[in-house]
């Protein structure tokens, strides 16, 4: 079990209400490299990771995940709280009201529905942390466009704090891959693929 805190991880107070900075926003919380995905697929990959101790680091980056979900529902909703009707027309976060009112749910800023087809859980050590890399580049782009869409600080600083994790979670998945890779030699390297070890094993 967890230990919860009733805290952000980062401060979150922003005064200013800003629908269209909302609805792109929005993205990083079920979006294709958000927070969404990633907290399932780091939560899901470590049960069929080999070696406990990155299944140990999958479970805490999949958790901390989980409070950057919280971070970024945050946001959204205080920069769409208590909106009026006038606030919203003809803004990008009119399409969402639609559907949701001001409600937190999870979609790309473009408008897809958030789909678990998004990420992968394979069961294979190098090819699991591969892709989780590769994501937590993805989500670092992805908060270094947010950063240029706004100069309000209130929004700034989360976002910032946010695109450092996704830089420090990448550099530990690093880890993760060069420790699995240096645990494997030439008698078990393909122990993942039963049937290619039957044909080129004498």
């Amino acid at each position: 079990m967890w230990s919860y805190e009733k805290r952000l991880e980062y401060p979150i107070n922003i005064k200013q209400k800003n629908p269209t900075l909302a609805a792109m926003i929005i993205s990083q919380y079920g979006g294709p490299d958000g927070e969404s995905a990633a907290s399932m697929r780091y939560l899901s990959q470590r049960y069929s990771m080999k070696d406990r101790r990155v299944a140990g680091l999958l479970t805490d980056i999949g958790t901390e995940e989980l409070a950057h979900l919280e971070m970024v529902s945050t946001m959204v909703h205080q920069l769409t709280r208590g909106l009026t009707i006038e606030q919203i027309k003809g803004t990008p976060f009119e399409a969402y009201y639609v559907d949701h009112t001001a409600a937190v749910w999870p979609m790309a800023a473009g408008g897809i529905p958030f789909n678990a087809c998004e990420f992968q859980s394979k069961g294979d050590s190098i090819t699991d942390l591969v892709e989780d890399m590769a994501a937590e580049q993805k989500a670092r782009t992805t908060y270094d466009n947010l950063i240029r869409l706004t100069d309000d600080p209130d929004v700034l600083e989360p976002l910032k704090f946010l695109r450092q994790r996704e830089i420090v979670h990448f550099q530990r998945f690093g880890e993760a891959l060069s420790h699995v890779q240096d645990s494997l030699d030439s008698n078990n390297f393909y122990a993942y693929n039963p049937q290619f070890d039957k044909c080129n094993k004498k």
